[in-house]
């Protein structure tokens, strides 16, 4: 569980800077900005709760990530300009998030006795839907449906996690598989490499 918690906290933290970074693109209040943050953050979890049957879902019932989604949506404003510095700290972030979140699904779908393609599936939507719900509040066409490599690197993290799993210790497995969905997300991006658009 301490594991669990640590993941959740990590992707945590990314999404709701990535969807308050996304919000000051688009000139929100400070409100408006802790709105697209809190839905950035809990709506792939939520979906994953909504999809295995676990209800109440996880933050209704626990403050804690409610209050670290404030904070985090505060912080980042407080800190904006030092944001901007980074190069593309909005890619930086969601790619992060994806890679913790992508995680924390599988590890879900896991511990609920669910087959490896549901598994990996389940960690897809953990990590994609929150920033789909994102785009949508923020009036843009949602990453996860255009042509930038996104759900693909979720997908090759899920299968990365279970061809390592039986070969490594579960923490170095955890890392690997946040690091090779971040990494394949920023690559792709730095190169420019997109899946292939469908012409009418």
């Amino acid at each position: 569980m301490e594991v669990f918690s640590l993941i959740n906290i990590g992707g945590t933290i990314a999404f709701a800077a990535s969807g308050t970074l996304a919000g000051m693109q688009k000139r929100l209040d400070g409100f408006g900005l802790i709105v697209v943050a809190f839905a950035t953050a809990v709506g792939g979890g939520t979906i994953r709760d909504l999809l295995i049957g676990r209800l109440p879902v996880r933050w209704i019932h626990d403050t804690s990530i409610i209050l670290l989604i404030g904070g985090v949506a505060l912080m980042t404003i407080f800190f904006r300009q030092r944001f901007a510095r980074l190069e593309r700290p909005l890619v930086f972030f969601d790619s992060l998030g994806l890679g913790f979140f992508t995680l924390r699904g599988i590890q879900e779908g896991v511990a609920a006795n669910l087959s490896i393609p549901s598994c990996i599936i389940l960690g897809t939507v953990t990590a994609c839907f929150g920033g789909v719900l994102r785009d949508i509040i923020l009036n843009e066409i949602p990453l996860l449906f255009r042509k930038e490599v996104y759900a693909t690197a979720c997908m090759a993290g899920g299968i990365g996690y279970f061809l390592l799993r039986p070969y490594l210790p579960a923490e170095l497995t955890d890392a690997v598989v946040v690091a090779l969905v971040f990494g394949i997300r920023t690559w792709a991006i730095r190169k420019n490499i997109s899946l292939p658009q469908i012409e009418p």
